[in-house]
């Protein structure tokens, strides 16, 4: 091999490993921020080409576990969401049907008031 081939494979494996780490840092970046993580907010961050993130297997593997885990978060409070809604449905529905007894009971209550003022009257 060559002088020239030996000092391009240097280069091209120097700029490598400095593209990684580019991506990497914007990772790290983007976590610490809480923002999204994927292919492409890790090339705008880092400047690292697209094609380079999903070539490198490190790199690639590290922006899909972050996805995964903004995916399960999502997914943690969606979860939390539904169980806070259903418990407040069945608290609807208790006081509907709370209402509902109340308004029968004031229409009964009604009714004997009525029944008693008629008394009253004719006793007069």
């Amino acid at each position: 091999m060559s002088d020239n081939t030996r000092n391009l494979e240097a280069s091209w494996s120097a700029r490598s490993a400095s593209a990684k780490q580019k991506a990497l840092s914007a990772i790290d970046g983007l976590k610490l921020a809480k923002e999204p993580i994927n292919f492409n907010s890790v090339h705008l961050k880092s400047g690292v080409s697209k094609h380079f993130l999903y070539e490198d297997e490190d790199v690639r593997a590290t922006i899909e576990a972050a996805r995964k885990d903004e995916e399960a978060k999502k997914i943690a409070r969606h979860k939390k969401y539904d169980k806070t809604s259903k418990s407040k449905d069945v608290i609807i529905e208790t006081k509907d049907k709370y209402i509902a007894k109340l308004e029968a009971e004031n229409k009964q209550l009604r009714k004997e008031l009525n029944q008693l003022r008629a008394m009253i009257y004719e006793k007069k």
